[in-house]
This record gives C-alpha cells, structure tokens and sequence, in this order.
C-alpha cells in the first residue's frame, strides 16, 4: 500500500536499545509520533536493577544526545555506581597504571558511566508508553513497494511503515533491506561473569579492581572488570581464540559456569599463566554467577564487527544506526556513535517532518536526500572511529599488551601541563 498525500507518515524503531531510545526520545521532543518494537519482553522491577553493564558516554557524542533529549540533569544523578578511575594491571595482577579519571588532572573531559538499564528506564520517561512495543521480535522486513517496509513479527502481526529505523544490533534483520554485508568474526571471545556486593563479600578482591575500571592483560587476553549496580564487579574475560565456535567446541557453553574453570583458568591457551590472584577473582565471579543464577549456564560470546567503511546504497524509508549500520568491537564507543546517529538523524527526520507536515508522500520525498547524506556522513565517520578501535584493542590483546598499554596511558592521560 501507497502512503496517501493526507496521511500522516508512519515511523518505526526497530530495537530498544540506548541508540533506538535516544532516537524516540529525541522525536518525541519535537511532537513526532512514532512506534519503537523491542524484542524482549518488559521488563520487572526486579530485572531493571540487576546489573547490566556499564556505559562510558563522552562529550562530543553520547553526552551531546542526552543533552538533547532535556534529560541531562536526571542523569547525572544515575552515574555514581562506576567511578571513572581506570586500573591496569598485569597478569599477576600488579597494578601498573591508576589513573583516578579526576579530569582536573588528566588530559581527559568528564566520561561519566551509567548502567545499561539505568540510561534505558531514563529515556523510557521521555517516551509514551503506548509509542514501545515489548515482545515484538522482527522476523523479516520487505519492501514492495518504493518508500513502504513491512515489517513482520509473527503470529500475524505486520505492519506498514513510511519510515523504519534499523536500531537492532549486529545482526540486523533491517540492515538486511540495503545491504548483504554481515559481521565477520574478530579472534575474540568474551564470557561474561558478576559478583554482587562484592565489597561486602569480597573486600580484598574490591580493593584489587578498584572503583571503576580494571584491565589485568597479558598473552593475549584480558580480564576486565567493571563496577556497577549491587555494588557489584561485572568480569569480561577477553580470549583470543582461531574457534569461532568455542563454546560449543569446548562443551562450556552449555554447562554451569564453574564448569569452565578447568577450560579457561587451567588452560595455559587461556588464562593458565595468570597469577593467583586474578584466577581467584574469575574463579570466584564464576561460583557466584551459578549461585545467583541457579540453572544458568556460562555467558560466552564470540565478537563481531561488519568491515571498515560498510556502505549500501541509499533506500526510500529504510535506514540504519548504531550497530544495525556499524558494528564494531566493544571499545566504550559503540554507544556512543549509535546515540550521537540517534541524534544527527533526529534532526534530519525533524526537518522534514516540520517541512512535508502531515502528509506522507511529501515527507518521504523532503527525508530520502537527507538520510542519504546521513549515512554518507556516519560512514565516513565509523570508519575513522572503527580504526582507532582496533587499535586500542589491538594494544590491549597483544603480546606485550601490558606494557604498550601503560605507555599509551602515560602519554595520552598524563597530568596536564
């Protein structure tokens, strides 16, 4: 079906992540109506206080969305559970670099981190409650009409959109509509394993990974460790491994996360030559996952990024952000690139929507050049943001990883002159 010349343009938001959040909050804001489709069910008060991960957001992007939104004020009050200091250690865990994050003594601006589902329940004030459909996964989207997506999500459930906004993740089913290009695997794996209340519980292991951030590097891999809700320590075990497959080649993924120990902390391929310490500090993350989380298995992911510069030709009323147009490895950037799309392409939805009114067909033919230029420009952009990623993950999971790292943090987070 056509859009009508007296019909109001239909705007939909696949994926309720920060990117596609940020996206409704900011349409919103200026009136324009929309439908944002999460795959995952609502979630409990209970779910929304778990721990979630943490986001690092910067200045010149993801702060500059928030601030967008008017939600500034309320979000700062939401960042105290991640201090910004940042502590690399080496496989011993030695500490070698603490640097506390104090901006009046790096050369680094404020980069403050919210949980994952804190920034969600904030932009979810800004958006109608009405305006998200939980539950909703998108099984395939198609175009049979030039400027018209159908996006079907089962049991029936199809819908017409004049504009629909790809905001699901690596493996985007919109991204689908304007290009056949799919994320390769990047040699990593990351398992993901949480101690709650771990000051309480743990004070010499609280005192080992700090406030903020913590980096123990070497042969290759990395463990890594967040603070967050629950005063809580998230782990990210970083393996650098040919096996794409590793979890269901290992027989891991599939069983309770202690049952990894022998895999991961034995295994001089992994994380056999790290010091006592830092085995006890995943040892301990991984008894305390399966108690919290009686019949779970172990949390393992193997990492994806679509190539450099990944472009498509520009389609009518389809378009793409975040990671749906550019995934990379997880380096604190991705969230900030996909709410700083969320806001450029914003204001070019705005402006046409204030120029065409409420009349559809008009309001496609004023967006398509402005979208086009959009996605030209976030190329451009990802590009030189995905080189640098892999630089930096390059240092962190190399072979003198420690040491390249503590003198890149040297020079590039020094005390002001």
């Amino acid at each position: 079906m056509s859009p009508s010349a007296t019909s109001q343009p239909r705007i939909a938001i696949v994926g309720g992540g920060p990117g596609g959040l940020t996206l409704g909050a900011l349409l919103h804001k200026h009136n324009i109506p929309f439908t944002v489709f999460e795959f995952r069910p609502q979630p409990t008060a209970e779910e929304w206080a778990k721990p979630s991960g943490m986001l690092d957001l910067h200045e010149p992007d993801g702060l500059k969305a928030i601030r967008a939104t008017g939600l500034y004020e309320k979000f700062l009050p939401l960042t105290g559970e991640c201090s910004e200091e940042y502590v690399l250690a080496d496989e011993m865990g030695e500490r070698v670099v603490v640097n506390s994050g104090d901006p009046s003594e790096t050369n680094e601006s404020d980069r403050p981190e919210i949980s994952r589902n804190n920034l969600a329940q904030l932009l979810l004030t800004q958006i109608p409650a009405d305006s998200v459909r939980w539950d909703h996964k998108l099984l395939s989207a198609s175009q049979s009409t030039p400027g018209v997506t159908e996006l079907d999500f089962g049991n029936g459930r199809k819908h017409e959109f004049d504009l629909v906004i790809g905001a699901d993740g690596a493996w985007s089913r919109v991204r689908t509509l304007v290009t056949p290009v799919r994320p390769q695997y990047t040699n990593t794996q990351v398992v993901t394993i949480t101690i709650r209340h771990i000051t309480e519980k743990y004070p010499h292991l609280a005192n080992l990974v700090g406030s903020g951030s913590f980096s123990s590097l070497a042969h290759r891999h990395g463990v890594v460790s967040q603070r967050g809700p629950m005063d809580s320590a998230r782990i990210y075990l970083w393996l650098t491994t040919t096996d794409e497959k590793l979890g269901a080649t290992s027989g891991i993924a599939s069983k309770p996360p202690t049952a990894a120990k022998a895999v991961i902390l034995e295994n001089d391929k992994f994380l056999g030559k790290f010091g006592p310490v830092v085995k006890e500090l995943v040892e301990t993350a991984m008894k305390e996952e399966e108690s919290d989380n009686p019949g779970s298995t172990l949390d393992i992911r193997p990492l994806y990024q679509l190539p450099y510069g990944t472009s498509w030709k520009h389609k009518p009323g389809v378009t793409v952000i975040g990671d749906a147009a550019h995934v990379m490895l997880p380096n604190g950037e991705g969230v900030n690139q996909a709410l700083l799309d969320a806001l450029l392409l914003s204001e070019q939805v705005t402006k046409a929507y204030g120029e065409a009114g409420h009349d559809a067909v008009a309001f496609g033919e004023v967006l398509s050049p402005l979208v086009q230029q959009f996605e030209a420009d976030m190329t451009k952009r990802a590009i030189k943001i995905g080189e640098e990623t892999e630089f930096l993950i390059g240092m962190m999971l190399g072979p003198d990883a420690c040491n390249v790292m503590s003198t890149f943090f040297k020079e590039h987070m020094g005390k002001k002159e």
